[in-house]
């Protein structure tokens, strides 16, 4: 059953907040981080082989309570790619998740925003110096000396335009129409700044808004023509897309919201997907994703010394939401998970209908990807909160078959 504003209130008022947005709870600061009950992985000697980990773990966080309808999960060693799923990509049809659906990657577009952004910065167009003044002039003074380095890396301090009630009260009078990308940010014009910029980390909606507007004004293109030369071209990305409206193309890993009996219903098509715009707007299949993660950490997009920028600081506990396993720490559009398996690095994300995951190890040789179809952060019920937690051991589960495997 789809679900609709009448019979749904909670969910669009949820929907008008932040997890539309970005797919993720604005304000983490690494001071205050929730840490991840995911630090230990089953190993091969303990249950099996990693491969057999994997399915367990899947088939275990679809048959909980408060679990998924689906979940797939994509690992590549080398040319070798196995695709683990559990439960159902259409609850009407019963389907199995495939590699091709396509779905909303909620939070890992900030990963895409951060790869155009890198590939510019790569040939000259933008520098990790630039300001918001310089591209930007008419945004608020006080924004003007914040840095494209400061907002790949969640530092600047800027207010989260997610959280403001007046953005909250828009989207939800108009959840199929967005507004303009260059008008999201004026629902907090008139806020101060949360820190000195480069002070803290705060995970933040606002900063990926401005890093596509400053792409644009860098290259005098839409961003979305920008996405498509840097990033979707250069890596074979064809089934992804930054659309504007509702619809999603077919076929389609449909995401759900449980209603007050646990009961899924579908809200692939609830909200439209300018309102995250570069924050998190972006539609892709697991098969893309995991494409993309591969070409972004392993060097496809850029040269290796943009590459040593991105990674040559890392802010410990800086996470994404919703936090990834194991010891979570910040960069450039990128995050660093270190667990009990080895080191990989990725992005998180979360939207109405979806969790999303994907690392890859630093050549980009080995990778990761998980997709729920079912939205969890590490704010929410205790429920929630254990369905998060299994959703964290399929990770490192996923994670110890991409680096033992072979």
């Amino acid at each position: 059953m789809r679900a609709t504003r009448k019979s749904r209130g909670l969910l669009v008022v949820v929907a008008a907040g932040a997890l539309v947005l970005a797919g993720c709870t604005s304000g983490t600061e690494a001071a205050s981080t929730t840490k991840s009950a995911a630090t230990v992985s089953p190993t091969a000697s303990e249950t099996g082989s990693p491969a057999d980990d994997l399915d367990r773990a899947l088939a275990e966080l679809v048959a909980m309570p408060g679990g998924p309808p689906g979940v797939i999960s994509i690992v590549q060693v080398g040319d070798k790619q196995t695709v683990h799923t559990a439960g159902v990509a259409d609850t009407t049809t019963g389907a199995a998740p495939e590699a091709t659906d396509h779905m909303r990657i909620a939070s890992a577009a900030k990963a895409f925003s951060g790869a155009a952004a890198l590939s510019l910065v790569d040939q000259g167009k933008l520098s990790l110096d630039d300001t918001i003044g310089k591209w930007l002039p008419d945004l608020p003074a006080a924004w003007a000396d914040v840095t494209l380095r400061q907002l790949l890396s969640h530092t600047s301090g800027l207010p989260d335009f997610t959280q403001n009630a007046d953005f909250g009260a828009a989207a939800g009078a108009s959840l199929d129409t967005p507004l303009p990308p260059e008008q999201l940010l004026t629902f907090v014009y008139d806020e101060p700044l949360v820190f000195p910029p480069g002070s803290r980390y705060m995970y933040d909606n606002t900063d990926n808004i401005v890093v596509g507007l400053m792409i644009q004004a860098a290259t005098g293109k839409t961003y979305a023509e920008v996405l498509q030369e840097q990033v979707f071209a250069p890596l074979g990305l064809d089934s992804t897309s930054l659309p504007v409206g509702t619809e999603m193309p077919e076929p389609t890993l449909h995401g759900y919201d449980l209603d007050e009996q646990g009961a899924p219903e579908d809200v692939t098509e609830l909200v439209a997907a300018g309102w995250a715009w570069a924050s998190g707007g972006i539609v892709s299949t697991p098969a893309d994703l995991n494409t993309f993660i591969r070409g972004y950490v392993g060097g496809k997009l850029f040269g290796p010394e943009t590459q040593a920028r991105q990674t040559d600081l890392f802010i410990p506990g800086g996470e994404s939401g919703p936090p990834g396993p194991g010891q979570n720490s910040a960069s450039l559009a990128l995050f660093r998970y270190q667990t009990p398996c080895g080191t990989v690095y990725g992005h998180t994300g979360n939207t109405p209908g979806y969790t999303q995951f994907m690392v890859a190890s630093p050549d980009g040789t080995r990778s990761a990807t998980m997709s729920m179809t079912l939205a969890r952060n590490a704010g929410g019920t205790p429920e929630e909160l254990q369905v998060l937690d299994a959703l964290q051991r399929a990770e490192a589960a996923a994670i110890c078959l991409a680096l033992d495997g072979s």
